[in-house]
């Protein structure tokens, strides 16, 4: 563990929230089970393998030396997250969590809950993909926004606040979307955003209603068994976009199973709608570097051809 002790040495002071270090990218080996996350000013330290109360003293006494470095004034808060055999188990390791935890990225101000479940409120491997609708929004005013499997709605804040008209965000979770409606109040862009706890493959009617979109967002799960399984339900929301995306609209389609490779969302959309055309690849953060980067993220974009194609 001594790379992920070396990283905390010389750590900057975070203000957004952000990975630190990812062990998970198999850069550091012997550290491929951990993580480091800052969602300031509370440190997250996950292992995704069991771990000793030694080790775990040992990141502790490392935080901690560092903290006097960086906030001397300020007691050290952090996090320790047990991530085996697909159970989450959480501790408060020091110092308090504040309550309401707000965070920012890039100037947006989202809600977290790092005490609580798998995910915390934002996925920090997204934010070039944040990075890339809020550009989009930009250059094209007044757009319709479509976000698909929204969790907290980061991707609908981010466009409403870039200049997009209407965003309509779907999820199967109504507390997820009780999140996103209030990072949308944090950020003053409650208006213009609409929210439905629905399951996707059963609301294409309410869905198609508010289209066509200039952009669409798919951010599924990879696999949460009884709502979506990439390898058999990808397809479905693919053969849907050609009818919601408005001329010369985008697809961000996002995919995070090591197991399946870019090829597998290439080959399918080729099948599917080879109407859409392919224009990139968004990279990922630096700090989620993969040896291996068809395991990593894949966040690729498609586009609709012009009216007259």
């Amino acid at each position: 563990m001594q790379a992920l002790l070396d990283t905390i040495a010389t750590l900057p002071l975070p203000t957004d929230a952000q990975r630190v270090f990812h062990g998970r990218g198999g850069l550091y080996p012997g550290c491929e089970h951990w993580v480091l996350d800052a969602y300031p000013p509370v440190w997250v330290l996950t292992s995704f393998a069991p771990v000793t109360p030694d080790e775990l003293e040992a990141v502790g006494a490392a935080l901690a030396a560092r903290w006097q470095v960086l906030a001397p004034e300020q007691v050290l808060t952090w996090v320790f997250q047990s991530r085996v055999a697909g159970r989450a188990e959480t501790r408060l390791m020091s110092g308090q969590v504040p309550e309401p935890h707000i965070v920012t990225e890039a100037g947006v101000r989202f809600l977290v809950h790092v005490l609580k479940g798998q995910n915390h409120g934002l996925f920090l491997d997204m934010a070039h993909g944040r990075q890339w609708l809020r550009q989009v929004c930009r250059t094209r005013p007044a757009a319709q926004v479509l976000n698909l499997f929204a969790y907290t709605c980061a991707f609908s804040v981010v466009a409403r606040l870039a200049g997009a008209k209407q965003v309509v965000n779907v999820d199967m979770s109504q507390g997820a979307l009780t999140t996103g409606q209030h990072n949308h109040q944090l950020n003053g862009v409650l208006g213009g955003a609409s929210f439905f706890a629905h399951d996707i493959f059963s609301s294409w009617g309410k869905i198609n209603r508010h289209g066509p979109y200039d952009v669409v967002i798919v951010d599924p799960p990879s696999y949460q068994k009884g709502s979506f399984v990439a390898t058999k339900d990808y397809a479905k929301l693919m053969r849907r976009l050609p009818d919601l995306l408005a001329p010369e609209g985008l697809a961000l389609l996002c995919l995070n199973a090591p197991e399946l490779e870019t090829a597998f969302l290439h080959d399918q959309m080729q099948q599917i709608a080879p109407s859409l055309r392919f224009l990139e690849r968004i990279s990922n953060p630096q700090s989620f570097a993969d040896a291996q980067p068809e395991r990593a993220l894949k966040v690729l974009v498609y586009q609709a051809p012009a009216l007259n194609q």
